[in-house]
Order: C-alpha cells, then structure tokens, then sequence
C-alpha cells in the first residue's frame, strides 16, 4: 500500500504542534477502516503532565467523530529521523487494534512500517478485563 498521502498529512499536521518547551514537533495521521484520514500533532502545557502526544490527538479525534477502526497511522517529527510512538500512545492505539499499520518517515523520505504487535507485543487489552 502506497502511504504517501498519509505522510503527507502527517507532515502538515506537525506544523501545527504547540511545542514552547521541548520545540519537538510531531504530526500524526490516522487511516481509518472507511478511509477517513484524522490529523494530530503534539500539545504541550506547562503542567507537562497535560501533554498529548500527536497519535493520540489524532485517535482521540477519531473516537469523538465515531470512529473506531484504524488501518493505518503515521508518524513523523522535526527531528529528522524516525520518531517511534512512546508507551502511552502504544497502549492507546492497541486498545482499539492489533493489526494497525505504523507508518514511521524520516527526512531522507525513508520509510518503516510496524504493527503495533511489533512494539507491544504482550499489550494488557480490554480482553484481558474480566
């Protein structure tokens, strides 16, 4: 499958990351089942607590417009290298899918991609609730 579309979106998104802190931009773009494609970006606050990485912006976004089937979400940052989704939005994107595709650029308009069985491959999922 060509991602370059959601690559693409993700790119854009990273510009609109609030980032007064770290200046470390993500932008996160999520395919869903039906081919909705929902953007995130990262938003810090000085409560660093508060902060919301861009993966889980975009599937919160998602979520709240009644999606949730997920193909696919890419991930790219200001970093110029490949930028891998940290613990928490792993958990997250795991809640709702084994088989997403991570979609990982860098600036040399190389690409990885994983499924999130890849980086959390004993995830705790709503089945493991009794």
């Amino acid at each position: 499958m060509d991602y370059s579309e959601l690559i693409k979106k993700a790119l854009e998104a990273k510009e609109k990351a609030y980032v007064p802190y770290s200046h470390f931009k993500v932008g996160a773009a999520l395919l869903t089942k039906s081919g909705e494609i929902f953007t995130g970006c990262n938003i810090e606050n000085s409560s660093f607590g508060a902060t919301n990485c861009a993966e889980r912006t975009a599937i919160f976004k998602a979520i709240s417009e009644g999606e949730n089937e997920f193909r696919a979400i890419a991930v790219m940052s200001s970093s110029g290298d490949f930028t891998y989704p940290c613990g928490i939005c792993r958990q997250v994107i795991s809640e709702f899918t084994r088989d997403i595709k991570i979609v990982l650029g860098n600036n040399k308009g190389d690409i990885k991609i994983f499924t999130i069985k890849d980086f959390l491959p004993y995830a705790f999922t709503k089945n493991d609730i009794k």
